[in-house]
């Protein structure tokens, strides 16, 4: 039977729906429940159907001859979800301008050091990133030049990305930040508001896989990674939670989503407040 009619939804049996939930995990880290297959058929179907596919397994087998970085890259754009908007989880930004910085100026000004090491970890369009160059601006005044403090912002989706370096986001999606950042760090371009240039040239963003080995030679103070491990399973998320402690010195901070937890037993992380740790 040819499934590949314009409009006619395909179908996906239990064995190809497996195929790909394990090629999903092993790349990945991403775990597809069962409920999830409903999701995958209807997020995977118009590209396979436009790309002349017959069924999910002539796909799958496709990927598994061709496993070109392009062609997973359009797979993981299709399945992850990414919706963000400025000031989401507000006491975060709020702790990080009251207490954190203030913190994290004094520790550095002990070994005389301005090297401010700030990574957000699926930062999707960017609003996250964007928001804490803001509040570093709004802290250290004119003095922010004097500091080497942008923001590393990394996710696994090229398409999210190309929304991020392009800055530029509908009204209700910056309507949560207060006034003053809208003010003095947004420009209206139609009915949008872009973010200004001086905050984009303070974000470095790459594409990044987090089930890969972390590259990094320097350790970071603060990693953000909010409404990402909600997709990963214990054992990846308890992996991917090491991994972001040997990537903190001592005494930095991680931020999670407020629907995710780091286990205190682990003795790796103190808590400080909901969805807020430090490291031991």
């Amino acid at each position: 039977m040819n499934h590949n009619v314009s409009g006619r939804s395909m179908a996906i049996s239990d064995e190809e729906f497996q195929l790909l939930r394990d090629l999903v995990y092993q790349r990945f880290g991403i775990h597809l429940s069962e409920q999830k297959k409903s999701l995958v058929v209807g997020r995977l179907q118009k590209d396979l159907q436009s790309s002349g596919f017959q069924t999910f397994g002539d796909y799958y087998r496709h990927l598994m001859k061709n496993p070109s970085a392009e062609a997973f890259s359009r797979l993981i754009d299709r399945i992850s979800t990414n919706y963000s908007f400025f000031y989401r989880e507000k006491a975060h930004f709020e702790f990080f301008s009251s207490t954190l910085l203030p913190e994290l100026v004094k520790r550095l000004r002990q070994r005389n050091s301005k090297d401010l090491r700030i990574w957000c970890a699926g930062c999707s369009t960017c609003e996250e990133p964007y928001t804490l160059v803001m509040l570093m601006m709004e802290y250290f005044g004119l003095d922010y030049s004097a500091w080497d403090a942008g923001v590393l912002a990394t996710d696994i989706s090229e398409r999210v990305l190309k929304v991020a370096r392009r800055g530029v986001y509908a009204a209700d999606r910056v309507a949560q930040a207060p006034p003053a950042l809208r003010q003095r760090y947004f420009q209206q371009r139609g009915g949008e508001l872009a973010v200004a240039e001086k905050v984009k040239q303070e974000v470095v963003i790459r594409r990044f896989n987090l089930m890969n080995p972390f590259p990094f030679k320097t350790p970071f103070q603060v990693i953000f990674c909010r409404n990402v491990m909600i997709y990963f399973d214990r054992v990846t998320r308890e992996r991917l939670i090491a991994k972001f402690h040997a990537a903190l010195e001592p005494g930095g901070y991680l931020f999670v989503g407020h629907s995710e937890t780091v286990s205190r037993d682990s003795g790796l992380f103190t808590y400080v407040q909901p969805a807020l740790y430090k490291k031991i």
